[in-house]
Formats: C-alpha cells, sequence, structure tokens
C-alpha cells in the first residue's frame, strides 16, 4: 500500500480528498433541544449544525463529553428528529430511519443466545430476504470479518474486539449505503483498535459506503477519515474541519508519519479549549 504523504506541508494546506464530491448526507441548521429533568425548560444540545457529507467519504467527528455527538448520531440515523433544520439522505427529507442506513454502537448488541452465524443474519430474515441470499451474504461476512472459524461460537465464547466484529458483520450483510458509528471500538485496547481500524478501513473500500464516525480518540480519528469534524462543548457546533489528505489505500502505518503527528496535534489544540469549558477551567 502507498501513501501519498506530505510532511512538511501544514496541517492546513493538504491536497484535495479522492472522496468524490457529491453530496450525500446534508443537515442544514440542525439543532436538537430537550426539556430539563423535573422541568419545563428546555436545554440546546446540538446546533445549529450546517454538515455535508460527499458520497463515499469517512467523516470522523469529535469533540468534548456532552457537546451532543450520540445527539447528532440520534438525527442522522433517523431516531431522533431535529427540533429545527432538516436532515437529507440521497435527496430525501430524512424521517424514521432509512433505508440504506446502518447503525453501529458501542455497547455490545450481540444476541447472547444466539451464535455468531444467526446473529449476522438476524436482520436479513426480519427483512424476508430469501433463504440462499441469507447464506450467500452471511459466508461473505463471516469470511470478510474473520469469523468463519467462529460461525457457530455464542458471544460469550469471544473476546470483546470479536463480539463487535460480529455487530459490524450484522450491519454490513443489510448492504448500508451510509454506516453510522458510535464509539464502536471504545472498549477495546489500543492495539485491538488499531488492528479494528484496519478491519474498517477495508470494509469502508469494500463497499464504497458513506461512513460517519463519532470517538473520543483524537488518534483513531486521524488514522480513519478523510475529514475530521472537531465539536464545540454544548450546544455541538463544529468549530474546525480537518482534511487529512490520506490516500484512500490506507491503513495504521500511516500512524508513525509526521503528518498524522500534526493532524493530531490541532485537532487536540482545539478540543483542549472546549474540554476545559466543560471542566470549568481556564484557558
Amino acid at each position: 500500500m502507498t501513501f501519498a504523504l506530505k510532511d512538511a506541508t501544514a496541517v492546513n494546506d493538504v491536497r484535495p480528498s479522492s472522496t468524490t464530491r457529491t453530496a450525500h448526507v446534508t443537515l442544514n441548521k440542525v439543532t436538537r433541544s430537550f426539556k430539563k429533568a423535573g422541568s419545563k425548560e428546555m436545554f440546546q444540545a446540538l446546533g445549529p449544525i450546517d454538515l455535508t457529507l460527499n458520497k463515499g467519504e469517512f467523516f470522523s467527528v469529535v469533540g468534548p463529553s456532552g457537546c451532543g455527538k450520540s445527539t447528532l448520531m440520534d438525527v442522522l440515523s433517523g431516531l431522533a428528529k431535529p427540533s429545527s433544520g432538516q436532515v437529507m439522505f440521497e435527496g430525501k427529507v430524512i424521517s424514521g430511519v432509512p433505508d440504506g442506513v446502518g447503525v453501529v454502537f458501542q455497547e455490545d448488541a450481540s444476541f447472547p443466545w444466539l451464535n455468531v452465524r444467526d446473529n449476522i443474519a438476524f436482520g436479513l430474515r426480519r427483512s424476508g430476504v430469501d433463504g440462499p441470499e441469507v447464506q450467500r451474504r452471511v459466508d461473505y461476512a463471516l469470511g470478510f470479518m474473520g469469523l468463519k472459524d467462529f460461525a457457530a461460537a455464542y458471544p460469550a465464547q469471544l473476546s470483546g474486539g470479536m463480539r463487535q466484529r460480529v455487530c459490524i458483520a450484522r450491519t454490513l450483510v443489510m448492504q448500508p449505503r451510509l454506516i453510522l458509528l458510535d464509539e464502536p471500538f471504545g472498549a477495546l485496547d489500543q492495539q485491538t483498535r488499531l488492528l479494528m481500524g484496519d478491519e474498517l478501513l477495508r470494509l469502508w473500500r469494500e463497499t464504497s459506503a458513506t461512513v460517519l464516525l463519532i470517538t473520543h480518540a483524537l488518534d483513531e480519528a486521524a488514522m480513519l477519515s478523510d475529514r475530521v469534524g472537531v465539536m464545540s462543548s454544548r450546544p455541538g457546533l463544529f468549530i474546525d474541519m480537518v482534511e487529512t489528505g490520506w490516500e484512500r489505500d490506507r491503513d495504521s502505518r500511516v500512524v508513525s508519519t509526521p503528518r498524522f503527528g500534526e493532524i493530531n496535534a490541532r485537532l487536540w489544540e482545539k478540543l483542549r479549549v472546549e474540554t476545559m469549558k466543560v471542566m470549568g477551567g481556564q484557558h
């Protein structure tokens, strides 16, 4: 694999991403507000957000705790309606969970009473996909995700990383065009996260899906993404957009490059200020 790196280039000055510049998801002045517990008073958790995700782009979101990252995910997935503004996917306003969107959460969402094969097949069977097609897609996902030898195993017999592979495979077989990932590797150790990141990049290239990743790990965002959006403290707004400039055919070896350090430093510079606000500190 090759990496088009410009080690001496400032983070602000990168070549355009190889991603096709065709809008796939758009958010126009999106906000989300909630009632305070035990009160009629409202507080604004998110926005207003303006964002365009390009078709086939890998986009990551970082921000301080409580800034509205997961709220953004809920709105994008159709699990929650924006309080104002509009979210569009493939040119249509999102109302409910749209066809073609797959979501993977941080929590282990595997079904403990089903083996790996049946876990992966669950969504397909519920959708009424015929038996031979279910078998074809599941067999492919088992091989692609390195789970073929564990098809008959149950989640309790697997490591945390392998259970997360099962959850990703269950999303993959539905053939989503937009994949939303909410801290999918948050419970894993650093080495496993890097290897899972390589698998995620391989999945992204294989499917050509648009990917949005929510993460607290700046190194994860810097390694995986075409662009990284940095959110402010609540109400969450995008205060910086960082284009990484990586080639599409990349993997975890980019973490050893000077450019990776530059990207990480810029992300931390912005995030440190916002985190200090949340903690009530001075900056």
